[in-house]
């Protein structure tokens, strides 16, 4: 992998990160920080994009650049696991459960769906 790569997939790596900020924090503002919606809607939207990807059989550099820069640092499965653990501490297992089985059932569809669509649309 060539240095303008390495640099180019740091730099739309601080862009997915600040992308995920703000896409949590927009959802959570509208939808409220009782449940981790923020980042269960980064996370499948990251994933359904990922599928898109890899539907379409997007290669080379470019794959790198957008699964490994992009959506690594846009998705995130240490907040997603630290948000369950908190609401378990805070005695609402029940949504720490809802949470960790919603992501990856609904994550596991909606990278299905950006496959099936990618190949549609590569097809």
């Amino acid at each position: 992998m060539s240095a303008p790569v390495v640099i180019a997939v740091g730099l739309l790596g601080g862009a997915g990160a600040v992308a995920r900020f703000l896409v949590d924090g927009a959802v959570s503002l509208r939808l409220g920080r009782g449940f981790p919606f923020g980042i269960l809607a980064v996370n499948l939207s990251g994933t359904f994009v990922l599928g898109l990807l890899a539907g379409v059989a997007l290669g080379g550099d470019a794959y790198r650049l957008l699964a490994a820069g992009l959506l690594g640092a846009y998705t995130t499965f240490s907040t997603w696991v630290f948000d369950s653990h908190l609401l378990g501490e805070e005695g609402r297992r029940d949504l720490a459960l809802v949470n960790l089985a919603a992501s990856l059932v609904l994550g596991l569809g909606a990278v299905w769906l950006g496959r099936e669509l990618g190949l549609a649309l590569s097809g």
